[in-house]
This record gives structure tokens, C-alpha cells and sequence, in this order.
């Protein structure tokens, strides 16, 4: 009998992660074209020679494609100190500025050091620039988590927009980003 209800929690157990897992993916690949007042790019690693992840570039590689299709006015690009020593933040808006959006449509949070920070030092620049509508960049893995900390924080009108970037890595971002989800 023990032994049946051992197996029974676990087949629920895994089903569940399945069943969250396929939701977290297509929820992240699902890119709406909505307008918002702002993106956030959350930021992700700067090599130690200061150039950019290939996974750091898609993202904002997307949000520049979103604000040459207006769907955006401006960037915050969010993130913290790597070990390698550089602000993500400030790379991430030296890579914008060198592929044409302009300085003063580029926001900086260089204290966005993991996800939650981010989403509320988002919140605080959005509120003083009376900012109501938001679409997040990151990964398709991220996106869910990412919405649900939004929510959290009081903030309705959120969207994600995800690059179409994936890397063998990600079958262990969906994994992690099921228990983050729910710690």
C-alpha cells in the first residue's frame, strides 16, 4: 500500500513539473506585440575581456528590434557586478549605444543583481517616470518567474519578449526555473 501511494507522488510529482515545465516554455516563446512604455533587459554574464554572452547579446538584440518597432520608448537595462568586474548594466548600454539607440533612451540599474531586485528597481524608475506598462527580455525560461514577480510587487501590466536564443544549457534553466518558481 505504502509502497502504491510512494509511486502515485511521485507520477503526480512529475507530472507536474511536466505539465509547468511545457507551460513555462510556451508562456516564454510567446512574444505579443503589445506597446509598453519601457523594456527591461535583465542582464546575464559580461566575459572577462568585457565583451558580452552570446546569450546577453540576444536579449538585447530584442529589445533593440522592439524599440525600432516602436513598440517601446526606452531601455533599462538592469543588472549587477560580475566576478569578471564589470556592471552588466553599463556594458549592456555601451553595446545599445553602438548599435544606434540613443544615450537618452537607455536607462541604467547596475543594482539589479538577481531577479527580484531587478523587477523592483524596475517598478521604482517605472513609478517616478510615471511609467504603467512594461515588457521584460530575457529568456523564454526566465519570462514566467518573471511575470509572477511583477505581479507580486502590484505591477498588472507586464509582458515578455524572449530572443529567439537557446543554448543546450536550457534544459537545465527549465528544470532550475521550475523550483524557483515556486521558493
Amino acid at each position: 500500500m505504502l509502497k502504491n501511494i510512494i509511486k502515485f507522488a511521485l507520477l503526480t510529482a512529475f507530472s507536474w513539473f511536466v505539465i509547468h515545465s511545457l507551460y513555462i516554455t510556451y508562456d516564454g516563446l510567446t512574444n505579443p506585440n503589445q506597446k509598453a512604455d519601457i523594456a527591461v533587459v535583465f542582464g546575464n554574464k559580461v566575459n572577462e575581456d568585457g565583451s558580452l554572452s552570446s546569450r546577453l547579446k540576444a536579449r538585447l538584440d530584442k529589445s533593440i528590434e522592439l524599440y525600432q518597432k516602436k513598440q517601446i520608448k526606452e531601455i533599462l537595462v538592469s543588472g549587477g557586478l560580475g566576478k569578471e568586474g564589470y556592471w552588466e548594466g553599463t556594458e549592456m548600454k555601451k553595446y545599445l549605444i553602438r548599435n544606434k539607440i540613443p544615450a537618452n533612451k537607455i536607462l541604467v540599474d547596475n543594482f539589479g543583481d538577481n531577479t527580484e531586485k531587478t523587477v523592483i528597481n524596475t517598478i521604482k524608475i517605472a513609478d517616478s517616470l510615471k511609467y504603467s506598462r512594461i515588457i521584460s527580455v530575457s529568456q523564454f525560461y526566465h519570462q514566467t518567474r518573471i511575470k509572477k514577480l511583477f505581479r507580486e510587487h502590484y505591477l498588472k501590466n507586464i509582458e515578455s519578449s524572449s530572443p529567439l536564443y537557446f543554448e543546450i544549457r536550457d534544459f537545465y534553466s527549465v528544470f532550475r526555473e521550475f523550483f524557483a518558481y515556486y521558493l
